[in-house]
């Protein structure tokens, strides 16, 4: 009787390591995905208001008019964050109104909260002007984009 020592069929040793090696790069590199070039990460929900008005309308329709605060709700100087929303809503001085993304610019974490004039990712401990969405300090690189809102009389809506 002659015993085999080869495998019986199936992938070879070199293909199985290749595989495992090519599936762990790509769930590191999920996990650290997030972009510095502009794009920011979709929240794990996505196709909400905030959404649509960022990326200048939807085609869901829902997105105008989509209630948010009224302006005593707002700060001067500071602002309030909208999860359900994804929207940051701030007034930078006196009867000036704005709003931008609540999802940060680095890796696609949401904003918390609205201090000291500055918008706080908790994540990684980025920080956003609430004049103009600027990066105040890093990692984040790029601004958050502003998102249309409007106001008439006390009410601020998604625009």
């Amino acid at each position: 009787m002659t015993v085999s020592f080869q495998p019986a069929s199936g992938p070879a040793r070199r293909t199985v390591v290749a595989a495992a090696g090519a599936a762990g790069l790509a769930v590191a590199l999920t996990a650290c995905g997030g972009s510095d070039d502009g794009a920011t990460a979709a929240p794990a929900e996505s196709g909400g208001a905030a959404d649509d008005a960022a990326n200048g309308g939807g085609s869901g329709g829902s997105a105008g008019g989509t209630p948010l605060a009224s302006t005593a709700d707002i700060p001067e100087g500071g602002g309030k964050v909208f999860a359900d929303q994804r929207v940051v809503v701030v007034q930078p001085s006196a009867g000036e109104f704005k709003a931008y993304s609540a999802t940060c610019t680095h890796q696609g974490c949401a904003v918390k909260s609205v201090s000291d004039g500055l918008i706080n990712c908790p994540c990684h401990n980025s920080n956003f002007s609430v004049t103009d969405g600027s990066v105040s300090s890093g990692p984040a690189t790029k601004p958050l984009p502003e998102v249309r809102i409007t106001v008439d009389g006390d009410s601020i809506t998604l625009a």
